[in-house]
């Protein structure tokens, strides 16, 4: 993603070809208003040489380093190697089912490293219903896993939880204002930070980014929720864009309907996936709301949940909404995580 043929904007449109299927918004060089173009390998190839979209490689002609016309002649390949495929040597030798913990072995993270952090095991859930949970965001429209956990420079961080959460939902639209990456935040009143190229700065905006409220959410302990649109968290299956919004403080995401890895990868780290029962209820809620679940304490497969939302002026809207947790899962979300139960088992079988 290190642009160096786009001269200082990183806002300059501009048109580009690649042949692996990298096409949202900003994922090949952060830059929004790039448009990539999936193209064959041979494609991309023949206008790498020309430099220009204007490029035919069917029937246009280049200029070799003589100044000598020449035109490139149609690719061709077998279907299949000739002599046949190489079988391989047979020399992996897999680890034990349960390796043997070594306890001479230490691992140690600076604790000033910005690319590494140890990570601490998420909280279990306490068996009590969730209340004073505010609504951070509410999501319109479509809301990937990049636009969750955006990829590019961020990626460096990857194994840094704390620093790559600094990216949590920055490609979100907020449905309350029409603007990406933009929310109030009911403690401040909304004078704060916002996010700019990857870089904050002071505004007097009265509004603030989301992941600088999800964080002053979280140091005033002040639960809170997404509530999204349809098919929330398509993409690749990231595990990050669940793990940043647990560790910011999110107990539960509502929408209108979930992409199915990533409800999973949300359940794995102890947050409750929820769906409306009736999807217009998704225009009762806004951003600011106050948010307590009815029926969680008890929660089973099947059973419905009810979102009690009391709005600003004092009014209350009760909403019905559904899980897909099964027995199993209904665990994980008890111990916190599915690996604070691998952790627990393990241990018993010690």
């Amino acid at each position: 993603w290190k642009r160096t043929d786009t001269g200082n904007s990183k806002e300059e449109e501009n048109s580009i070809l690649t042949s692996f299927n990298r096409n949202f918004r900003g994922r090949n060089d952060g830059n929004s208003k790039t448009m990539n173009f999936l193209a064959s390998p041979e494609i991309v190839t023949a206008m790498t040489f020309a430099g220009t979209l204007t490029f035919n490689p069917m029937t246009d002609t280049l200029l070799d380093p003589q100044n000598r016309p020449f035109r490139f002649q149609p690719p061709h390949g077998d279907d299949l190697p000739s002599s046949g495929f190489a079988p391989g040597h047979a020399t992996y030798q897999p680890p034990p089912p349960v390796p043997t913990p070594d306890p001479s072995v230490s691992i140690v993270v600076d604790p000033a490293s910005t690319r590494l952090q140890v990570l601490e095991p998420f909280r279990p859930w306490g068996g009590r219903e969730f209340k004073g949970v505010r609504v951070l965001v509410k999501v319109k429209g479509k809301c990937t896993t990049d636009h969750i956990s955006a990829a590019g420079p961020w990626l460096k961080y990857k194994g840094h939880l704390e620093n790559i959460a600094e990216n949590t939902l920055i490609g979100a639209m907020n449905a309350d204002n029409g603007k990406v990456n933009v929310v109030r935040n009911v403690i401040t009143g909304g004078v704060g930070l916002v996010l700019t190229r990857n870089l904050y700065s002071l505004a007097d905006t009265q509004e603030d980014s989301i992941p600088e409220v999800a964080k002053d959410y979280k140091r005033n302990k002040i639960p809170w929720l997404v509530v999204a649109d349809h098919n929330y968290g398509e993409g690749s299956a990231r595990e990050h864009a669940a793990l940043q919004v647990r560790y910011l403080g999110c107990p539960v995401i509502v929408s209108r309907s979930f992409a199915r890895i990533h409800e999973t990868n949300l359940k794995k780290q102890g947050v409750l996936p929820l769906t409306f029962a009736d999807e217009a209820d998704y225009d009762l809620v806004a951003g600011g709301d106050l948010i307590e679940t009815v029926g969680v304490s008890d929660i089973r497969p099947g059973k419905d949940v009810t979102i009690k939302v009391t709005k600003e002026d004092g009014r209350v809207v009760n909403i019905r909404a559904r899980h897909t947790m099964s027995e199993d899962q209904i665990e994980w979300f008890k111990r916190g995580s599915a690996l604070n139960l691998i952790k627990e088992q393990a241990a018993r079988t010690a």
